[in-house]
């Protein structure tokens, strides 16, 4: 690793990886509500919309935290969210998403929580590290027929459901909040890949690949852990700090 790039990177992550972060960033909306349980399902629908333009999917968002009264958690186990979402609604809710979609999500999201009673709960029985939650969270979607909205498979990078994972295991940060640090150690998180982190990453060659998939996250990932042994989803912060100031 060139001592160049180390420098840089660690220095990007010290000043990115702040509250300030949180502003302009889905991660906002888990720290907007009260109660573990209602953070992870808060966390988890921000990470299934956060694509496309922030000013865009943002409101959206917190159309949905409006619509809940911040409440997520019961507004989906007690099947609230059928008030404003019909099952046969083809109308657009955001983009590639319209409210049958969106109904679907909350439907599997609803028998998920009644039946571990909160996703910590799913993904702690089955799952032991970052790759194998990836696995927990992508099969139970294909199960339940929301691979619109979530992969089916570990194929694609998974780019939101490993951004929903750093939320819910990093500790010791002002924008992760470490609600599962007691049972997925952070050193086994895959880091969020996207077109810009893999432009970013190209640029600095940590890697040189041009498409995003599982195994390209998992080898950067392993890039940032030589400059992060104990935590290398820093990098995310890095990465992006990078590009905010290329």
């Amino acid at each position: 690793m060139d001592s160049k790039i180390k420098s840089i990177l660690e220095e990007y992550a010290q000043r990115y990886e702040t509250s300030d972060f949180l502003h302009d960033d889905p991660s906002r909306f888990m720290h907007q509500v009260e109660g573990r349980q209602n953070k992870e399902v808060a966390a988890f629908v921000a990470s299934c919309l956060s694509y496309g333009s922030r000013k865009q999917f943002m409101p959206k968002i917190q159309a949905l935290l409006d619509y809940a009264d911040n409440d997520m958690y019961n507004w989906i186990k007690q099947d609230y969210y059928k008030d404003s979402f019909k099952e046969d609604d083809k109308s657009c809710f955001y983009r590639l998403y319209n409210f049958s979609m969106m109904y679907k999500l909350f439907e599997s999201l609803h028998n998920l929580l009644i039946e571990y009673e909160s996703i910590g709960n799913f993904v702690k029985r089955n799952s032991s590290d970052g790759l194998s939650a990836i696995k927990a969270i992508t099969s139970y979607s294909a199960k339940t027929g929301i691979e619109t909205i979530i992969p089916k498979n570990t194929t694609s990078a998974c780019k939101r459901v490993c951004m929903f994972l750093r939320w819910m295991v990093r500790d010791n940060s002002p924008v992760d909040i470490g609600l599962w640090s007691d049972f997925i150690d952070k050193r086994t998180l895959i880091v969020p890949l996207d077109t810009h982190v893999l432009q970013e990453a190209n640029k600095l060659h940590l890697i040189n690949n041009k498409t995003a998939s599982m195994s390209v996250a998992i080898k950067l990932t392993e890039k940032l852990r030589d400059i992060f042994p104990d935590d290398p989803l820093k990098g995310d912060f890095a990465l992006f700090g990078y590009g905010v100031n290329q």
